[in-house]
């Protein structure tokens, strides 16, 4: 009987594994880790946002790498069929804002327990504490693994091997880049590695100030001098070394190759839903509520408090000045304080706090219907340690969802014996 063995027992590790298990192989998962889904079990906070209910085609758009190579796995295995495999397993999901999937008990747990019952059921065999050293060849063709527990190394021989440890983020996960380290002993190519879904360091020292502070239905756009590499609508945060929260998260994805070669600029409006003219207008009735205060007194209808001291300094305007005595000129700097509230982006965070890597194996040398290695046969890659990421709200997730059961079903099919 063809057998399979798969490296890490993460998202896409363990639905190869179901896949493969279900064409009739023989599986086996190594697990560097004491238990499965080590990963699955902080994303979403603890809630895992299992994947995103859109349409099919949808998930392209919010890939930001190599979307293209994607497309015969999210058909092959949608988002609609991952939502049905848990309900299958008793892990019941409901569908929150902006089409984010959640299992109904809020516990990422429940998600884990389905998928191990899914792997137990049809015998599965998973090894823990169990770490791939190597790939097992043989006069240049794939035989197996060396795999180490503990201070022992054994040749597990197999006719089909899965790579799916992951990348480097979340380190204390187990995801420490060992899928890099085999892919590289097969002969590919690693692409540019980068922390990703991660927030911003900003050189402004006012940032600090601003720590805590959580700002929702803003619209934030990346900009490389004059061109706009990213724009989005949604909710920020600022942290005492710069700016997080989802809408920032996901534009770090975009904004990571260009962010290596110098510092970038975000500009925030902080008043989308309202022009210039509309917020001068909203500005002069506030105006004349407090006309006889200092200007400092009379933002706090608004901006929230924590945010009035840097915007009075942004807009230039005296903070002790009256507010009947604010000229136009100067209504017009804080609407442009208020429209494009900028700061310098200067570096992103480490991997331990990124959601995601980006980078990872070329996908050039990858078969996209199979997963397999075009270098090795019988070797095959799922998951993030492709070089493949997306955005938030479950779009990573489905990526490992997707490729690791196209590399279970392809590696498990009994005809692939060699």
């Amino acid at each position: 009987m063809n057998t399979v063995l798969i490296v890490g027992g993460g998202a896409a590790g363990m639905l190869a594994g179901i896949a493969a298990a279900k064409a009739g192989s023989t599986v086996h998962i190594f697990e560097k880790n004491e238990k499965l889904g080590k990963k699955i079990y902080i994303t979403g906070k603890g809630r895992c946002n299992v994947t995103n209910a859109c349409d099919v085609e949808e998930l392209f758009t919010n890939v930001v790498t190599n979307a293209k190579f994607l497309y015969s796995s999210f058909y092959g295995f949608t988002n609609f069929d991952m939502m049905n495999l848990l309900e299958e397993l008793g892990c019941h999901l409901k569908t929150e804002r902006g089409n984010r999937v959640f299992p109904v008990s809020d516990h990422s747990s429940d998600v884990i327990r389905a998928l191990t019952k899914g792997l137990l059921d049809l015998g599965v065999s998973v090894h823990y504490r169990a770490e791939a050293e190597a790939l097992l060849m043989e006069e240049g063709v794939l035989k197996g693994l060396v795999i180490k527990e503990g201070t022992k190394k054994t040749k597990v021989y197999a006719d089909q091997v899965i790579v799916a440890c992951g990348g480097l983020s979340y380190q204390a996960t187990g995801s420490t880049g060992d899928g890099y380290e085999l892919a590289k002993q097969a002969g590919h190519k690693i692409t540019s590695l980068s922390p990703a879904l991660v927030p911003f360091t900003a050189e402004e020292p006012w940032v600090k100030e601003l720590q805590g502070l959580s700002l929702r239905n803003v619209e934030a756009a990346i900009l490389k001098g004059k061109k706009v590499i990213y724009k989005e609508f949604g909710e920020m945060l600022f942290t005492h070394y710069g700016v997080s929260g989802p809408v920032l998260l996901s534009a770090s994805s975009y904004g990571a190759k260009e962010l290596k070669k110098g510092p970038l600029t975000l500009s925030i409006d902080l008043k989308p839903a309202l022009s210039p003219e509309q917020l001068d207008a909203r500005i002069l009735r506030d105006f004349e509520e407090a006309v006889n205060k200092q200007f400092k007194n009379s933002l706090n209808n608004l901006y929230p408090s924590k945010l009035v001291p840097v915007i009075i300094d942004l807009s230039g305007i005296s903070p002790e000045k009256k507010v009947n005595e604010i000229t136009r000129e100067e209504r017009q700097n804080l609407i442009r304080a208020t429209k494009n509230f900028t700061l310098t982006l200067t570096s992103l965070r480490g991997y331990n706090e990124a959601v995601i890597t980006q980078g990872g194996v070329s996908v050039k040398e990858v078969n996209p219907s199979t997963m397999e290695s075009k270098l090795v046969p019988g070797l095959y890659f799922a998951g993030e340690v492709l070089d493949l990421d997306a955005v938030t709200g479950g779009f990573n997730l489905q990526i490992a969802w997707s490729t690791g059961w196209a590399a279970g079903k392809a590696a498990g099919e009994e005809n692939k014996v060699r």
